[in-house]
């Protein structure tokens, strides 16, 4: 018998199909930087700065005081969770759900829409997917290994699909959309939302709507809603059909470690994405589901925080010439770099590399988002007003192209 080879290489398919990230590349531009003795000021990642609600951080005190919450969460021990995710979708959308059947609670919505794409497609399905987009969406599909589709997001069309362009002949399995929008900034109104499940039902397509900036909505009073829910646009009485909507307490709570959210929506979705995450996790840990359970029912802080940093970096890049529009929503600001000649930015990822280096600012590249992003560039508000008028400083020192 001829013994096979030793084997080398152990990626699978799936494993090696998911996409690299720029921010490796960043990261080790961010160390030479630091290296050479320039401070940092780092606004390329969406972590907030801020503190979660005390009721939260007093929850989890108490769970570690008790030795009951180490044990293994079983689904009935998320009722409270899910009772006040159910309370906080009334609260925020007038949205009525059955915890029992229409809330799951997640380990993240990042963790939550990869489980649900492996719980609602089989290889080879179709995701409809907007470019630009939040990098790990591709990876939840190349890891669920669908087909990817993409919906451009332009600026004339405020960074909404069109989806009346969509081949008449596309069925996708799943359209999945996020707004506010990470990285554009851009805003969907409940009409939006509405003639997107309507798309939706007549092509048997799954609308997935990621909401985790539904709390970070710039309007004033007496404005409509910069953040509204998908659900709004379902019908209660067909249990929301064909709509789930993921949320997380990540930016809304500031509680990005704790990595607690809550799916909602179609009964018939939520039960085999609980399926599939019952064979490869359990719940979380019984102090973070307090904690988040708190902190659901308080009023989210650290709006207006957001909002005075926003207030000081538009203008600031405005007057570099940049494009860049007031965002009405969400904690990042999308901008098209400009020279004097109104000439954009040709690599932009060569551009942030070349950033970080000379000044120690670190952006997110527009083309680590999907080729429509190429030319622009993504700023996370999470350093105050001083320090974003400092970077906006450094970077007029730098040239567009290198």
């Amino acid at each position: 018998m001829t013994q096979a080879a030793p084997r080398t290489n152990w990626a699978s398919n799936r494993a090696t199909a998911v996409p690299g990230s720029v921010f490796t590349l960043m990261n080790a531009a961010v160390e030479t930087a630091r290296a050479a003795g320039l401070s940092i000021i780092d606004l390329s990642i969406g972590s907030s700065d801020q503190s979660p609600p005390a009721a939260a951080l007093e929850a989890v005190r108490r769970a570690t005081l008790d030795p009951h919450a180490n044990r293994y969460p079983l689904f009935a021990d998320t009722a409270p969770l899910r009772q006040a995710a159910a309370r906080y979708m009334e609260r925020r959308f007038g949205v009525v759900l059955d915890p029992q059947t229409q809330v799951l609670p997640l380990i993240g919505a990042q963790e939550g829409l990869a489980h649900l794409l492996l719980a609602v497609t089989d290889p080879g399905d179709t995701l409809l997917l907007p470019d630009p987009c939040y990098p790990p969406y591709l990876g939840a599909a190349a890891v669920a290994g669908l087909k990817v589709q993409t919906l451009p997001l332009r600026p004339e069309h405020g960074f909404l699909p069109v989806l009346s362009d969509v081949p008449a002949d596309l069925h996708p399995r799943v359209l999945l959309l996020n707004y506010p929008n990470n990285p554009t900034s851009a805003v969907a109104s409940p009409e939006f939302f509405r003639s997107a499940a309507a798309w939706c039902a007549v092509r048997g397509t799954l609308l997935v709507h990621d909401h985790p900036y539904a709390e970070l909505s710039y309007a004033q009073a007496g404005e409509a809603d910069a953040a509204p829910s998908a659900l709004q646009a379902g019908t209660p009485g067909d249990g929301f059909g064909g709509i789930v909507e993921l949320h997380s307490l990540s930016k809304s709570h500031h509680m990005g470690g704790y990595r607690v959210g809550f799916a909602v929506g179609d009964a018939a979705v939520i039960a085999a994405l609980a399926r599939v995450k019952g064979a490869i996790d359990f719940h979380p840990w019984l102090g973070i589901q307090a904690a988040a359970a708190a902190a659901l029912d308080t009023v989210p802080a650290g709006l207006e925080v957001f909002r005075s940093r926003r207030d000081a970096l538009v203008p600031a890049l405005q007057a570099l010439g940049w494009e860049v529009e007031w965002p009405q929503a969400s904690m990042y600001v999308w901008a098209r770099p400009m020279d004097r000649q109104h000439t954009g930015l040709g690599d932009s990822v060569a551009y942030a590399l070349r950033v970080a280096r000379e000044t120690g600012v670190a952006l997110a590249p527009g083309r680590a988002f999907g080729t429509r992003g190429e030319g622009y560039v993504r700023f996370a508000l999470v350093e105050p007003p001083a320090l974003l008028l400092e970077a906006a400083r450094r970077l007029a020192t730098v040239s567009l192209e290198g």
